[in-house]
This record gives C-alpha cells, sequence and structure tokens, in this order.
C-alpha cells in the first residue's frame, strides 16, 4: 500500500498533486511512454502542473521522478511470498549488504565508546520497538542512554543538547517529518548522528553523519501491514555491532592484561 503522504512528507502536496502522484505510481508500466502531455490529459490538468510536481518533490522533471519511483514501485508489486520455506529462507547477508565495516567501526568508536556523553535513541510507531531494544541492551552495557519518542517533549532533547555525544534514529521509512526535525537539531547542535532506515534513499539517511541500510522488501508499506525483513534485520545488525564492541574492548583487557604480567 502506496502512503504518499508518509513518501512525501515535509513536501506541502495539495490534494491534486497527491492524486496526480497516485495516478503516475499506479500506472508505472505506461507513464513513461504516455508522456507529460498524455499524464495531463488523463488527469484534467495541464503538462506544466506534472512539472510543478516533479519539482515540488526535488527532481529535476518527470523523468528524473520517474526514475527515483520505479525502483520502489517495482519492489512493492512483486508477489509476496506466501510459502514459510521462502520467507525463512531469507539470506542474512542482506543484513551486511549496504554497510561497511568501516561504518561499523565509525558507530563503535564515536557513539558506543563514548565517555561522560549520553546515546540519545529516538524513533516512532514501530521503530520505537527496536529503539526500546538497543535503549535496553546499551543500558547492560552500562552506557549512558536517553530514550524516546514521539510521545515524548521536545524538552527531553533540547534540554539534554550538551550531554549527548550521539543521536541514533531509527526510522524504516525515513521519512517520518518528526525524526528528521530531531536528527537535525542533534547534528546542528554538532552531536554524532546516526540514522538506522530502509536501504533506498530517504531524507533521514541522506541528513545523517551515518546511515546504516538495512533491506526491506516493501519499500513502500510504510503502514507495516505486511511481513517485513526491516526490523528482525535491524535488531540482528544491532546484535552484530554489539558483538564487534564487546570483541574489540576484550581485545583491549586482554592486551592490558599481558602488558601487567
Amino acid at each position: 500500500m502506496v502512503d504518499i503522504a508518509k513518501l512525501f512528507q515535509g513536501k506541502e502536496l495539495s490534494e491534486s498533486d497527491q492524486q496526480l502522484l497516485a495516478y503516475i505510481i499506479s500506472n508505472m508500466d505506461t507513464v513513461l511512454q504516455m508522456g507529460v502531455r498524455q499524464i495531463a490529459k488523463e488527469n484534467y490538468t495541464s503538462p506544466a502542473s506534472v512539472i510543478r510536481l516533479s519539482k515540488k518533490l526535488g527532481y529535476t522533471g518527470f523523468i528524473d521522478l520517474y526514475y527515483h519511483l520505479l525502483p520502489l514501485v517495482n519492489a512493492e508489486t512483486m508477489p509476496a511470498s506466501t510459502s514459510e520455506d521462502e520467507f525463512f529462507q531469507l539470506d542474512h547477508a542482506l543484513v551486511l549488504q549496504h554497510n561497511s565495516i568501516e561504518d561499523m567501526d565509525e558507530f563503535i568508536g564515536k557513539a558506543l565508546c563514548l565517555e561522560g556523553k549520553f546515546i540519545f535513541i529516538y524513533a516512532a510507531g514501530f521503530s520505537a520497538i527496536a529503539a526500546e531494544y538497543l535503549y535496553k541492551k546499551l543500558l547492560l552495557l552500562g552506557k549512558q542512554v536517553i530514550l524516546a519518542t514521539t510521545l515524548d517533549s521536545i524538552g527531553v532533547l533540547e534540554n539534554n543538547l550538551k550531554n549527548i555525544g550521539a543521536f541514533v534514529a531509527i526510522s524504516k521509512s525515513g521519512e517520518t517529518q518528526s525524526v528528521t526535525e530531531k536528527l537535525l537539531k542533534a547534528k546542528n547542535a554538532g552531536i554524532f548522528t546516526v540514522a538506522f532506515t530502509k536501504e533506498t534513499p530517504n531524507r533521514l539517511g541522506e541528513c545523517s553523519d551515518l546511515n546504516f541500510k538495512v533491506t526491506d522488501q516493501h519499500k513502500l508499506d510504510d503502514r507495516n501491514l505486511l511481513p517485513n525483513t526491516f526490523f528482525p534485520f535491524t535488531l540482528l545488525l544491532m546484535e552484530y555491532l554489539l558483538s564487534r564492541y564487546l570483541k574489540e574492548i576484550n581485545e583491549v583487557d586482554e592486551q592490558t592484561e599481558e602488558g601487567k604480567a
């Protein structure tokens, strides 16, 4: 299910803009051949309106908009597997497919190895479940952590900015306005920012200092109605990051003990 408002949140689309965009998405297999004039005719509007919509969404024109939407729509319209065997045979390598070891080491160095500063975790909706999981895991490791969601006051972040060393945001779509706003507020305060999002381009990932990209089977299903891999893979990625961190500090401890001996 394509949620137009969520997909381009913050772009202030009018009702006619949303209807036009919905038409384009629903007819991705033919709109390129139709061209701007025919699309406009089918929607009782002008070719200029189609171009304005494309530019309002941040693209150079209709062709640019089309090729940005194409992989998202193709992924969404692929037949969903109904076989349990196929679902559980998803390759775990997808967890690491879009993330480098350098990115992981940067996260460990700038977030997990913080001293005297808090790690601030922020998320909304279903992503708050993954955020709470990370929050509790970090508490067990003795980290100073603050967890907040859209239900919390903005003051939770603003009143602690000087004490925060890393800001971690989790958003499946990467397009939730409130999450992006909080991340930018932290980034503008000189705080290292990290985003866990789907693997395709999104605003939150582009705004962050470090973007962990997690494979999402249903990229346009922002209401989480369909089975997806984003949340389980996000938890697996978090566990892998923590395992690398623990291995690193254990190696340091061993070297320290050897030095004393």
